[in-house]
This record gives structure tokens, C-alpha cells and sequence, in this order.
């Protein structure tokens, strides 16, 4: 029992040192990431809704 806390506190030590090398994003980054990601998801959505609409239209015609 006592190896598994062992280990478990050194899984925890080398976590910690190894979230300290990551390059974190600036708030700035983060927000344009984000603006960026959303507007391509707005996108592909709308893009999607018009081909659904078009086949929508398409299939009646031929029903």
C-alpha cells in the first residue's frame, strides 16, 4: 500500500514539473483562438444547412 501512494505522489510531483514547460496562451491568444474556432463552426454549419435545404428542395421535386 505504501508503494502505491509512493507512486501516486511521484505521478503528482512529475505532472506538476511537466504543466510548468507548457506554453500557456495569453488571454489575447486565447480569445482570438476562440473568435476563430467559432466562426469556422458558423461556417461549416451554414454551409451544411444550405446543401440540406438544397436536397430538401431537390427531393421534393422529385417526389
Amino acid at each position: 500500500m505504501a508503494t502505491y501512494f509512493r507512486k501516486l505522489q511521484r505521478f503528482l510531483h512529475d505532472l506538476r514539473v511537466e504543466l510548468k514547460k507548457v506554453n500557456w496562451p495569453t488571454r489575447r491568444e486565447l480569445s482570438v483562438f476562440t473568435g476563430i474556432v467559432i466562426v469556422v463552426i458558423l461556417a461549416i454549419g451554414a454551409f451544411f444547412w444550405v446543401l440540406d435545404t438544397g436536397f430538401t428542395a431537390a427531393l421534393k421535386l422529385v417526389i
